[in-house]
């Protein structure tokens, strides 16, 4: 495969306040350093912070929103809730798996857009749909049973889980070793965030693991939406 040169950027993942200038050259040409790139549709920062990726979907989720308040003005409240549901949700959750916010700003701005199209569906702030930050926990948790069942696009995640030291009679059988971490970039993380949540889960709720994944999606959403 050929790298386009003009289509290449540099960037240092790092949190120091004074940065060392990269100068990285690919067939002679200077590649530009940036702070922030769009990879797959997700905008990383050199920090690794998440906020320029969350602003990003806030702009385009209003933008798709507002765009079938417009079309869909007279249409009924089964045709506006699938039309949010299949256009303007999944921008909201487009690999939310590795960027699920923990900011309260930030959730919050999330939740507006699903509120106010409850509001344009159902004439009401109350849905009955689950929240975002209930469908982004689910599907953390559907991603880390893929790593711990060693899925092969997971099985370099599922390689370094390991087994805690010790388990009290209340823990389950399946619990992971938490992680040590320094700052709210670590402590955050996917691995470590969802860790957490996984060893937080009621014994019950694994009684049949291993299973089918949409088993263990629906057994896992009983348990995050009855909380």
């Amino acid at each position: 495969m050929k790298i386009n040169p003009d289509k290449s950027k540099a960037v240092g993942f790092t949190r120091a306040r004074v940065k060392e200038r990269l100068t990285y050259y690919l067939g002679g040409q200077l590649i530009p350093e940036v702070n922030s790139f769009k990879y797959l549709g997700i905008i990383i920062r050199s920090d690794l912070s998440w906020a320029d990726h969350v602003n990003y979907t806030l702009r385009k989720a209003w933008k798709a929103l507002h765009l079938i308040m417009r079309i869909l003005r007279q249409g009924n409240n089964n045709t506006k809730r699938l039309a949010y549901t299949s256009l303007v949700r999944p921008i909201l959750e487009y690999g939310a798996v590795c960027w699920d916010p923990y900011r309260d700003w930030q959730v919050s701005a999330l939740n507006r857009v699903q509120r106010r199209a409850a509001k344009f569906a159902n004439h009401s702030d109350e849905s009955g749909w689950e929240t975002l930050a209930q469908r982004r926990l689910v599907a953390r948790l559907c991603a880390l049973y893929k790593a711990y069942t060693r899925s092969p696009s997971w099985k370099a995640i599922g390689n370094s889980l390991r087994k805690p030291c010790y388990l009290s009679r209340g823990d389950h059988c399946w619990k992971v070793r938490s992680r040590k971490h320094r700052t709210d970039v670590g402590k955050y993380s996917f691995v470590n965030r969802t860790i957490k949540d996984w060893n937080s889960l009621p014994a019950g709720t694994l009684a049949s693991f291993p299973c089918k994944l949409n088993t263990f999606r629906k057994t896992v959403r009983d348990a995050v939406t009855s909380k």
